[in-house]
């Protein structure tokens, strides 16, 4: 996962509201969004290289999601970031105990947002500390929790936009299918070279072998409903095909 906005309290009858690209090269298998069979209450998409996800939710309303740390030539990690995730989904830890218990030299740089409904916390192998946020909009992609990106600035701004019209999802697709290239004098600079920094920039990401392979749009009523809507796609931004999960409570 690449990019993920959340909207944390800001909306009264949505308190948890998700857009959020994943990307990854294509050739990682992938399963697109689902209940999961060995713990039909959570639902979401899974690595099957690794076994993790990059985002789920539960019935119950715990969410998860998990960005890499864009730093070139570090080494890489013994654990898969994806396991940060599906533990915590199938797990009954509070999310800022979960946070403090992880140990963070096992992995790869990461970003994880974690909620259950009660709290959203922030944490980051990057970063000295979990930090519990309070009611606002958040963003997150390959660096710190809401880094100045282009991308990252306009999605915020877009994903603002788009709440009024809830439970319409329309616009908050359209943010996440932008693939408008940032200018070169507003890339980032993160070590990569700068065919790769351009490709990056957009919000939607594509090429014939690395490029966004799915874009969710995820939000929990304020009586508990949930609501996943997964959009997947191939090489070049090919449609590929797309899930839908709603619970009612």
């Amino acid at each position: 996962m690449c990019l993920i906005v959340v909207g944390w309290r800001v909306h009264a009858d949505f308190p948890l509201v998700v857009a959020a690209n994943r990307d990854e090269f294509y050739a990682r298998p992938t399963l697109a969004a689902a209940r999961w069979p060995e713990n039909s209450q959570v639902f979401g998409g899974r690595d099957l290289e690794a076994g993790g996800t990059w985002l789920g939710i539960s019935e119950s309303g715990r969410f998860a999601a998990v960005t890499n740390v864009r730093e070139p030539g570090m080494s890489q990690g013994a654990r898969s970031r994806g396991a940060l995730t599906r533990d915590f989904l199938c797990s009954a830890s509070k999310p800022l105990d979960y946070a403090q218990d992880i140990a963070g030299s096992e992995y790869s740089g990461f970003n994880l947002l974690l909620a259950d409904g009660e709290n959203l916390i922030y944490c980051s192998n990057r970063e000295a500390a979990p930090r519990v946020l309070p009611p606002g909009i958040y963003g997150v992609s390959n660096h710190r929790l809401d880094s100045p990106w282009p991308k990252l600035q306009l999605a915020r701004q877009k994903f603002t936009d788009a709440l009024p019209a809830l439970p319409e999802e329309h616009a908050f697709f359209d943010l996440l299918a932008d693939k408008s290239i940032v200018a070169d004098e507003d890339l980032p600079q993160t070590g990569v070279p700068l065919e790769w920094e351009r490709l990056l920039s957009a919000i939607f990401v594509q090429s014939a072998n690395y490029g966004t392979r799915a874009s969710t749009v995820l939000w929990q009523t304020a009586d508990g409903n949930i609501r996943l809507h997964e959009h997947s796609f191939g090489p070049s931004g090919s449609v590929d095909q797309s899930s839908l999960i709603s619970t009612a409570v």
